[in-house]
């Protein structure tokens, strides 16, 4: 049976200029890529502080919200996440609730605050991808396990203490191909070329 698929977008229009615009998904049953930078690349995670806040109310949002993550990696100015979303329409209330508190409660910890903390200059908050298969679930994990080092930060993840596993590889993938969680059947552009 195939899955239902909720869109939304800032336009009803789905191409511009012969592109496809940008929009979310939200569907069922679903494992999920999600990443999110601050406007102008801005340290606004730079202090111990401000990524306990980020921690916090991401294990709140995700609990609240029935999201698992797998794996989420954080750094001074973006985070990545990779993790399995029961209710697909819940992503949407989870993210404005996550981006919202987090931006509010860092800029409370900043010298001075940084509007719009989240959206980039095109009015986008955050990129969230349905994973269509065990290659790509591999490939995303792999990306967000290894952050601390593609970015300097330490020369082996292992040491970095704000990428948290809280599934291991082999278990999320075997779960997620029990619950047959995988947006396969859906063409995805990078796998055409």
């Amino acid at each position: 049976m195939p899955k239902r698929i909720d869109k939304s977008s800032r336009s009803y229009r789905e191409h511009f200029r012969g592109r496809h615009r940008f929009e979310h998904w939200y569907v069922d049953n679903q494992v999920y890529f999600i990443t999110a930078r601050v406007r102008d690349r801005f340290a606004a995670f730079a202090s111990e502080a401000a990524k306990a806040v980020f921690w916090d109310r991401f294990d709140h949002y995700t609990c609240k919200f029935n999201f698992t993550p797998f794996i989420t990696s954080l750094l001074d100015n973006h985070y990545h996440t990779l993790g399995y979303l029961r209710i697909g329409a819940n992503l949407r209330t989870m993210m404005q609730c996550l981006h919202g508190s987090v931006a509010k409660l860092v800029n409370d910890l900043l010298p001075e605050r940084h509007p719009r903390f989240w959206r980039d200059q095109k009015g986008r908050e955050y990129f969230d991808g349905c994973i269509r298969d065990e290659k790509q679930c591999r490939l995303a994990y792999r990306y967000t396990l290894t952050q601390s080092e593609r970015h300097g930060l330490c020369a082996d993840y292992r040491t970095y203490p704000h990428t948290r596993i809280n599934i291991d590889l082999d278990r999320a993938l075997k779960r997620a191909i029990e619950l047959n969680a995988f947006l396969e059947g859906v063409p995805y552009p990078r796998y055409e070329r």
